[in-house]
């Protein structure tokens, strides 16, 4: 028997979204991408807003973050690139391979404990290196392998169980849901399984972005400031060494940023100006673009925000046009 599918509660069609971005190739606008963004002020009110920025949605891995100061909140211990790991969805180098290692050898466990699926990196170096080596995918490999031990670490810290810690109804994942709902200022309005197989909690885009916000604020030593202070110090342990989030990040001062699956991205920055988006067809190629729109609209600048305001079309081996945002 099929899963039971409940309609997605969007006040309207997809068409109903305005375009946010469109590629143009030779002069001629070839594809368009419709979404929704939201930009918060520093404190916390609405400064701009397109599409629907209130019905509930998967975030996918923007959530991590929060996620990783549920397990905070549980007694996890780890800090600076360790802790940035279990909020990564990073690209399978080597580094983070041995990061996971790390993590799950401090809780005393290994590889066999991790329940997420095999995959390769995301990473390709890293990916033709392990091909070349004779080796399979992997768990570990697996870009959501840091959260999963983080995970696993914090069920050893508080004592419980790790051979259900993806259930739901699990202590750990129950704690991890109201740290989100706290952070949010919101209910989750329905929990899916996330492509990892961890438990996935729908938010609004404003939602998300407040709770973004939260915890850039955050007081320090705070179980959500440490998990922030270790992505913006530790980017590349987050996503990876060539990676726009981590470029971004590196960028701006005091930036933190987490990207999703189906081109969901969030950043905060220290005085609590924040910026959500989701592109409706899931297109990751507009995401960064969207983004850089985005912050500049906040008033923030970079030379590498100036760089993904447009990413280049080619055609016959030269430019010949660019992705760009519309209306932000």
């Amino acid at each position: 028997m099929s899963p039971k599918v409940t309609a997605s509660p969007e006040s309207g069609a997809a068409s109903d979204l305005p375009v946010i971005a469109e590629v143009v190739r030779s002069g001629f606008v070839e594809c368009r991408h419709r979404g929704s963004v939201v930009l918060l002020n520093a404190d916390g009110s609405v400064a701009f807003a397109l599409g629907d920025v209130t019905a509930p949605f998967y975030p996918r891995s923007a959530n991590k973050p929060m996620q990783a100061a549920g397990m905070v909140r549980s007694g996890l211990g780890l800090d600076g690139e360790l802790l940035a790991l279990t909020s990564a969805s990073h690209s399978g180098e080597e580094f983070h391979l041995e990061g996971v290692r790390r993590i799950l050898a401090g809780a005393g466990l290994d590889e066999s404990a991790l329940m997420c699926p095999r995959s390769w990196p995301i990473d390709e170096r890293a990916k033709r290196a392990l091909i070349q080596a004779g080796e399979r995918p992997s768990r570990i490999a697996m870009n959501c392998s840091g959260k999963h031990s983080g995970m696993l670490a914090t069920c050893v810290s508080a004592g419980w169980p790790v051979e259900t810690y993806l259930d739901p109804a699990h202590p750990l994942q129950v704690r991890i849901r109201e740290t989100v709902e706290e952070l949010a200022g919101e209910k989750v309005a329905h929990t899916g399984v996330d492509g990892c197989g961890a438990p996935l909690f729908a938010l609004s885009l404003t939602g998300l972005a407040r709770s973004f916000r939260a915890m850039a604020l955050a007081p320090e030593g705070s179980p959500e400031a440490r998990v922030v202070t270790a992505i913006r110090t530790n980017p590349t342990w987050t996503s990876g060494s060539t990676r726009d989030e981590a470029m971004l990040i590196g960028s701006v001062p005091g930036l933190f940023c987490k990207s999703g699956a189906e081109a969901c991205y969030a950043a905060a920055l220290p005085d609590g100006r924040t910026a959500a988006l989701k592109i409706d067809d899931g297109g990751q190629r507009a995401r960064p673009v969207v983004m850089a729109a985005a912050l500049r609209r906040l008033g923030v600048t970079s030379s590498v925000i100036e760089t993904q305001l447009t990413t280049d079309i080619r055609g016959g081996g030269t430019v010949v046009g660019e992705i760009r945002s519309v209306g932000i």
